[in-house]
């Protein structure tokens, strides 16, 4: 089976700490990969720590295809959406994947209502029945956080140096503070 690594898929989500990789490894090779990789087709959505720990000792593990996808916003989604069911995702990683998330679902309204042909159309595609209006209190609640929170990781990543924005991500620093 080939599998191919996108890097620039690969790095859309925050990479593991070394104490994280290390307990990774030590978890792959007491127990075995338990999880199925992610493929869409050939392409590692999920599990590319999973998938380079087994590759490096050999360790047998599954995958599992998602044909759900039709574009690499859908694989985006469903990536920023697994990580922000996860519990060691802090607060400012889960605001930065809900900001990424609302900026994919906004393009994607804004296109559809230019590519719409009718008034009526329109308005359908910006407020579907089954998805709430993209404001910060839905996009906040999708991250778990307070829209005060969200405002504040939504200022550092648009006006804090790199060396901050590291500081927050490494909790050396606090959201609020670094806002």
């Amino acid at each position: 089976m080939s599998i191919t690594i996108n890097e620039e898929l690969q790095a859309y989500i925050d990479p593991l700490t070394s104490d994280e990789h290390a307990a990774l490894e030590r978890s792959l090779l007491t127990e075995g990969c338990r999880d199925a990789l992610v493929l869409w087709g050939d392409l590692l959505i999920d599990g590319h720590n999973r998938y380079g720990i087994c590759k490096k000792h050999g360790i047998t593990f599954n995958t599992v295809q998602n044909e759900a996808f039709k574009s690499m916003d859908d694989v985006h989604l469903w990536m920023i959406d697994n990580h922000l069911g996860r519990r060691s995702v802090s607060d400012f990683q889960r605001g930065v994947l809900a900001l990424r998330k609302k900026e994919i679902l906004s393009t994607r309204v804004a296109q559809a209502k230019e590519s719409s042909t009718t008034p009526e159309t329109a308005d359908a595609v910006t407020q579907p029945s089954e998805e709430p209006a993209l404001t910060r209190d839905v996009i906040a609640r999708t991250a778990r956080v307070s829209s005060v929170t969200l405002g504040q990781i939504e200022k550092i990543q648009k006006t804090a140096t790199p060396e901050l924005v590291n500081a927050v991500k490494t909790g050396m620093v606090s959201i609020n503070a670094a806002a």
